[in-house]
């Protein structure tokens, strides 16, 4: 139990170093509008029959995403091996502020299976661990798309797409099932778009930074427009082909967005991370306000032009540094 306190108190202590490094300007413009869009989004699924069931779902992949990017995985298995439960007490705390809602709404169920899935995400594996090269089976996807390569190589990713098509396929008599597969499945885009790779990895894409951007975003909507596809087609069965392009073409651009994202702030993971949490919860809050159009568009342009100057000046630097 001491060894859990200590633990706990040094997540505390990395947790405020982390705020004080993201500042306090972007706190105040997150933690707002995170709390709307958590609001709006529990408001909506918990008073429907099923969509209350999702909520514990998202919950699990959402912390299984983030535990697979964890830089002390490692620390840790050589601290104590037995430190999983830690990681699950932790896990169980962070998904306490969404479980007691869904027990304010009278979501008992839903609750305690929140609390009961949160856990489990201790026993997720790490993002960097795995067989060796050639033992991995050799990924669908073009090796240029690192994101898509590393981040659906895990087993539970490449389980979980066709168990979302299933559930939006069992549910294809309701819009909610394809819009929840959607919004699952953009959290395990998010999860691969949230770490920075390396910048040698960077560089084999060239040294042209709007070209670099160019190819790293049309790659990027390629491969998530293909497997939406099942998603929005179920979606344009049930509420409408107008509805399903309405809602792939949005679903599109947040992922244009969070791609925008990472390069705008790269290599900077903790405010690539940040950012990207920023701009899904503005975009879940805000639909149906007169400046949301326009508000998207400006931070599509301010991201692009962010992004583009990003690139030059760590590509420059390097391309530099190869020539001295």
């Amino acid at each position: 139990m001491q060894k859990l306190n200590a633990y706990l108190k040094l997540r505390g202590r990395l947790l405020g170093r982390q705020l004080r490094e993201v500042g306090w300007l972007r706190l105040l413009l997150l933690a707002p509008f995170l709390l709307m869009a958590g609001s709006k989004a529990l408001a909506a699924l918990a008073p429907h029959p099923v969509g209350r069931w999702a909520v514990p779902a998202l919950v699990l992949a959402g912390l299984s995403s983030a535990h697979r990017q964890r830089a002390d995985l490692q620390f840790l298995t050589t601290a104590n091996p037995n430190f999983r439960p830690w990681l699950a007490m932790e896990y169980a705390l962070l998904a306490l502020p969404i479980a007691l809602p869904l027990l304010v709404m009278g979501a008992y169920a839903s609750a305690g299976l929140t609390l009961l899935l949160a856990p489990l995400a201790a026993w997720a594996g790490a993002a960097s661990a795995g067989r060796s090269t050639r033992q991995r089976p050799r990924s669908l996807f073009r090796s240029e798309a690192f994101e898509w390569v590393s981040g659906m190589r895990a087993t539970w990713a490449w389980l979980l797409w066709p168990g979302l098509l299933a559930v939006a396929v069992w549910q294809k008599a309701t819009p909610l099932g394809p819009l929840l597969a959607l919004g699952i499945w953009l959290l395990v885009v998010l999860g691969s778009y949230g770490i920075p790779e390396p910048l040698t990895m960077l560089t084999l894409q060239g040294s042209n930074a709007p070209m670099v951007l160019r190819r790293r975003l049309l790659l990027g909507l390629g491969y998530a427009g293909l497997t939406a596809v099942p998603f929005i087609w179920l979606l344009g069965c049930t509420g409408g082909l107008g509805a399903g392009l309405a809602v792939g073409l949005a679903w599109l651009g947040l992922v244009a967005l969070i791609i925008l994202t990472k390069y705008a702030f790269y290599p900077n993971g903790l405010q690539i991370r940040i950012s990207q949490a920023l701009l899904i919860a503005i975009t879940f809050t805000l639909p149906g306000h007169p400046a949301y159009l326009p508000l998207l568009l400006v931070a599509a342009g301010g991201l692009w032009w962010q992004g583009q100057r990003r690139l030059r000046q760590v590509l420059g630097g390097e391309t530099m540094r190869g020539e001295t």
